[in-house]
């Protein structure tokens, strides 16, 4: 038998007709339980860690059934894979289980092995051995630990720990294949391995050490600047002694200064054309750039093979990096423009935007063209790059007409222009849009913070490069905080981009820029959609919160969209990018009359009230179940009782279906309260079922108890005999629970079913599920045949397809072996007198 883990989980039957061949586990869960067995392979993993590693945001009611029925799965499938039973390989032992692997079945155990054994022999001087080792032991991984598993906190803290044992086995075999004097084969591989983890100095120092054994001096040095300078901007640090010892040897190597010089221009006609250095007046890198290899290719290949009259612009929202592509990539193609690459600001730091001909003037300067008397910059810029091969970097152009005039038509020179407002399609363009970061990119500059921080502090700067970069940087500058403090510091949104302001780099300032150019009347819709909560919006949503038409309301979104402040998802949907929503919410409060907030507020709980608390509304769609929740806590804050009531009653299925225990318990007590607040008896009654219901999934059995007491006695005071037949149904079934089957019998017939003739279908539902219950509970299976027949009827009379499969289930259960109980829909357990041997 064969385990492997080191990449995607994998089970290897012994060979044999029977066993030979793939036993992988399939489900995630099961793969999630086996992995960290064998991630922990020959030690106790209590029952409490797997647990924590299934359910990370806390065990359902059932886990330890589930539990038990994972492991007994498991258990089938390395009986089938090998002729050791699968009780043998997995063991169970106090205080959880053990998963026993012999020499050379586990992939990690002959990884750890041979790591070993590879760094003594290089320890010894043995290059040559050791590098057979290590190469061994590398191969041994396929992908990523575990990789198409689902990660609890075990499995991170080990997929980090491996990570680090495979990235220290690489730099042992490199040390010695050094050592055997195989430099000039490395160079490639180090590169990639740098560009992968670019701050771990040891890689790097290999690389720099490879280039120079290569005879790659100047590259060498050029390699230390690189590295060097990352460390400075991005940590502040400067690099170890291991490094500087090296660069002081790269020194000493040199036999004379680097060469230096600029290509040479001259003019035609009457301008007189100075020297122009290749990347004249650019501004400097500004660090290297992470996660944007893709958009730096595509300018770069649209730059080197341009089209006569073309050009290339750099889109994006505001603080996505657009300059800092355009200047990555003018200093990466400099050679293919031997006459000069000039860039010029169109927004000055201080003062308006640069008019066409100011802008030519000042292009013409900076290349050494002393212009005639009486000519137009314009015509000479013009005349300039028809005769020569220059690229012009334009950085911040309002509008592709501002641009068009500067811009070359003669082949040979071209254009990179960056702006937002830049669109597809126009004349000779070649547009390369800039998005949010990627989730790997944004971990890398967040590294400091470590994973789980880091993963936070992305979504709260809505990976935008520029945020991340001062989330970076406060954590650099401030060597007391840590990646949890940050996190605090950006959770409260009324002040968060207050802490993603540090030195030069001002998010809110960014953003304010693009606000500021937005037309008056959609920098007013901007702020009054402040209101609404994170996530998707319909234009109808939209509108209402503008109290427009929709047809009115439809152009400003457009509007907003152009200038990056919105983000269309869909025909007629709309996101806000995370930090445009903050500034939102910042500018309502700061530009809006109160009376004005408090209105847009009200329009928009009363508008997704309507959308997803009508009667006859779909249930809530789980992309939508955080803003609904956000919705429910502003109705309440804003006393609209009834859109708090209706929203909450709208959000419990979805809640349940997604064990979101914390949001559930939140907004039901907020619409309890607001029930209490309006004077709605059935609404009172009914949140305190629903909340009873919560207890009851969270196994507090006194707080439920309680809660369905209550509910119980409000829906008599308010003659609503269906909220009375289900909290009497509940009282029943935790009572029957219990082992009080005398008290369990009398709620239920003295009360839920009593109360059931009267009720609606779903009353009657609950009083005939819990029936059954009784009668499959207490030896009778065959008496809840008819109440599950029932229960089949009503659940079709309410449109309910998850109460229909589980009559359907229940009925055929009946049928069936006496397993365990499927109580409510998707929630198992033991028979009473299993439980009782349990005991």
């Amino acid at each position: 038998m064969r385990f492997r883990i080191l990449g995607p989980l994998e089970v290897a039957g012994d060979p044999g007709p029977a066993s030979a061949g793939a036993h992988t586990p399939g489900p995630p869960k099961l793969r999630a339980v086996l992995g960290t067995l064998l991630a922990r392979a020959d030690e106790v993993v209590p029952v409490s860690a797997l647990m924590d590693e299934l359910w990370p945001d806390g065990p359902p009611r059932t886990a330890v059934t589930t539990l038990h029925v994972y492991v007994s799965q498991i258990r089938k499938a390395l009986s089938a894979a090998g002729p050791r039973d699968g009780r043998e390989l997995l063991e169970t032992r106090r205080p959880g289980y053990v998963m026993h692997t012999a020499p050379g079945e586990l992939d990690l155990a002959e990884f750890e092995d041979l790591r070993g054994q590879g760094r003594a022999s290089l320890g010894k001087g043995d290059h040559a051995g050791a590098a057979v080792l290590l190469r061994r032991a590398e191969d041994l991984w396929r992908g990523p630990f575990l990789s198409g598993t689902p990660y609890g906190p075990l499995l991170a803290s080990t997929a980090a720990r491996l990570e680090e044992a495979r990235l220290d086995a690489v730099e042992h075999r490199v040390r010695a294949e050094l050592g055997l004097g195989r430099g000039p084969e490395l160079v490639t591989e180090l590169r990639s391995l740098t560009t992968e983890h670019p701050l771990r100095e040891e890689l790097q120092a290999l690389l720099i050490t490879a280039l120079h054994r290569a005879g790659r001096l100047a590259e060498a040095l050029h390699a230390y600047a690189q590295v060097r300078r990352r460390l400075v901007d991005e940590l502040g640090a400067e690099p170890g002694a291991r490094l500087r010892a090296l660069h002081r040897e790269l020194l000493d190597a040199q036999d004379e200064p680097l060469p230096r010089g600029a290509a040479a221009l001259t003019g035609p006609g009457r301008a007189v054309v100075a020297a122009v250095r290749p990347a004249a007046g650019l501004p400097a890198p500004d660090g290297e750039l992470v996660g944007r290899e893709r958009e730096l290719a595509l300018v770069e290949e649209a730059l080197t093979a341009p089209r006569p009259g073309g050009w290339t612009a750099v889109t994006g929202p505001p603080g996505s990096g657009k300059t800092a592509v355009a200047v990555a990539v003018a200093r990466r193609v400099g050679d293919a423009f031997p006459d000069g690459v000039l860039f010029l600001a169109l927004r000055p730091a201080h003062g308006p935007v640069l008019a066409p001909g100011e802008a030519a003037a000042r292009l013409l300067r900076q290349a050494g063209v002393r212009v005639a008397a009486g000519s137009e910059p314009l015509e000479a810029l013009s005349a300039l790059t028809a005769a020569r091969r220059i690229l012009i970097v334009l950085d911040d152009a309002p509008s592709v007409a501002h641009v068009r005039p500067l811009l070359p038509t003669a082949p040979g020179s071209t254009a990179l222009v960056t702006g937002r407002l830049l669109p597809h399609g126009s004349a000779g363009l070649r547009s390369v849009p800039l998005g949010v970061l990627g989730r790997e990119a944004a971990a890398e500059l967040l590294a400091a913070a470590g994973p789980s921080a880091a993963a936070e502090i992305a979504r709260l700067c809505g990976r935008l490069p520029l945020a991340l970069r001062a989330a970076a940087l406060q954590l650099s500058a401030r060597p007391h905080w840590s990646g949890e403090t940050l996190v605090a510091r950006l959770a409260d949104e009324a002040t968060r981009l207050d802490a993603l302001r540090i030195g030069e780099l001002d998010v809110r300032g960014r953003l304010m820029s693009a606000y500021e150019e937005v037309p008056d009347a959609a920098r007013g819709a901007f702020r009054l959609l402040g209101v609404l909560p994170p996530g998707a919006f319909r234009l109808r949503t939209a509108a209402a919160v503008l109290d427009l038409t929709t047809g009115a309301a439809a152009p400003l979104m457009e509007c907003l969209v152009d200038h990056h402040l919105l983000t269309a998802t869909a025909p007629d949907t709309y996101m806000f990018p995370e930090l445009p929503r903050v500034l939102a919410a910042e500018r309502l409060g700061a530009e809006e009359p109160e009376g004005s907030a408090r209105a847009a507020t009200t329009r928009m709980c009363e508008a997704y009230a309507d959308s997803y608390g009508r009667p006859d509304a779909p249930p809530v769609p789980a992309g939508d179940v955080d803003a609904v929740a956000r919705t429910v806590r502003t109705a309440h804050s804003a006393g609209l009782w009834s859109a708090a009531v209706r929203l909450a009653d709208a959000l419990t299925t979805a809640l349940e279906g997604t064990a979101s225990w914390g949001v559930w318990e939140e907004t039901h007590t907020l619409a309890l309260d607001a029930a209490r607040r309006w004077g709605n008896d059935p609404a009172h009654a009914r949140m305190l079922r629903k909340l009873a219901d919560l207890a009851w999934q969270r196994r507090d059995v006194e707080r439920s108890a309680e809660l369905y007491g209550r509910a119980a006695r409000r829906a008599e005071e308010a003659g609503q005999a269906d909220e009375r037949a289900r909290s009497l149904a509940g009282l029943a079934e935790l009572r029957l629970d219990d082992g009080r089957v005398d008290r369990a019998t009398e709620l239920l017939l003295r009360g839920a079913l009593d109360a059931a003739s009267a009720a609606g279908p779903a009353g009657r539902y609950e009083a005939r599920r819990v029936e059954a219950l009784m009668a499959i509970e207490t030896g009778a299976a065959g008496a809840a045949v008819a109440p599950l027949t029932e229960c089949l009827a009503l659940a079709s009379e309410l449109g309910d397809r998850r109460r229909e499969a589980y009559a359907r289930r229940a009925l055929r259960a009946t049928e069936g072996p006496q397993g365990p109980v499927e109580v409510r829909p998707g929630v198992w357990r033991l028979r009473r007198d299993r439980r009782r041997a349990v005991r």
